[in-house]
């Protein structure tokens, strides 16, 4: 059983039964640390299994934003390969947290030619017709705030410890944001909060029949053909739903189930975590080329 969960989460997370694809075997090579510390504050957070609620919660408060939002549903292939689009984002943080400097940069470097040619036009909350691309720093900025406030708030309300605490994850996945070219990434828990709400203060998010699709598309199971996967997204859903402050689940047109979804949530995290364990995890590949590095040293 626990041998069947595992393959089908990381066909999901990774594109691969066994969570070994080329791209996760790459984290074993290179030449250098990469650019968070081992078991540092991003190893943690992104090792634990909050991160099934956070990827969730990203999206909806990614989808406030209509600029983002657009860009999505204008070059997103997320309806037609939903597996696909996440093995894609999961790609990406799993490169850039455990990889060398040079896989991170490539990885970077992929994302970046795809969102080369993400552009168009969107009607903004002032009613405003106004031009996207990826490249503007208003709307990397936005997904990058997104981002860190879901993998944080998920991991405080799911995870372990943080090394460090919250602003030390902060911090260092600031790293991730100077990357992506966010001109100004926050560096505090306190700062990451107060410019997330001024996006909100500032009239800039809103909600119209695209964040309703978008919202619509999330609370439906993309593991269809297992009962047991697709009842545990339900939970996961609710929960991602729940942690959100009120004034952005108002904005989204969503309430906080009756259930008691953040307890349920502990337990199919828990399920979860079992099966990942089972066998090798990227970090594990990571520690192979930081072993070998010290060995060289030595």
């Amino acid at each position: 059983m626990v041998a069947g969960v595992r393959a089908r989460l990381l066909t999901a997370l990774s594109g691969d039964p066994d969570g070994t694809p080329g791209w996760v075997r790459e984290l074993a090579e290179g030449d250098d640390a990469g650019y968070f510390p081992e078991d540092g504050a991003a190893w943690a957070v992104h090792a634990g299994v909050g991160t099934m609620v956070a990827g969730i919660r990203a999206l909806l408060m990614q989808a406030l934003h209509p600029g983002a939002l657009a860009g999505v549903h204008d070059w997103s292939r997320y309806r037609e390969d939903p597996v696909g689009r996440l093995t894609g984002t999961v790609r990406w943080v799993i490169c850039l947290t455990y990889g060398s400097r040079a896989q991170a940069q490539r990885e970077t470097a992929r994302v970046g030619r795809f969102h080369e040619r993400v552009s168009g036009t969107y009607r903004a909350a002032d009613g405003a017709e106004r031009a996207y691309s990826a490249a503007d720093p208003e709307l990397v900025e936005w997904v990058h705030l997104a981002f860190t406030d879901a993998f944080l708030s998920c991991h405080q309300r799911w995870g372990r410890a943080i090394p460090g605490g919250a602003d030390r994850y902060v911090d260092e996945w600031a790293t991730a944001g100077t990357l992506m070219r966010v001109a100004d990434p926050p560096h505090t828990e306190a700062q990451l909060r107060g410019m997330l709400d001024g996006y909100l203060e500032r009239g800039i998010l809103r909600r119209d029949e695209r964040v309703d699709d978008v919202v619509r598309f999330l609370r439906r199971p993309p593991f269809r053909e297992s009962r047991s996967m697709s009842l545990a997204y339900r939970v996961l859903f609710a929960s991602a739903v729940a942690t959100l402050p009120r004034r952005y689940r108002t904005l989204l047109g969503l309430r906080r189930s009756p259930l008691p979804v953040v307890t349920a949530t502990r337990m199919v995290l828990a399920v979860t975590e079992r099966a990942l364990n089972s066998g090798p995890r990227s970090q594990d590949f990571a520690r192979l080329r930081l072993r070998r590095l010290e060995a060289a040293r030595a």
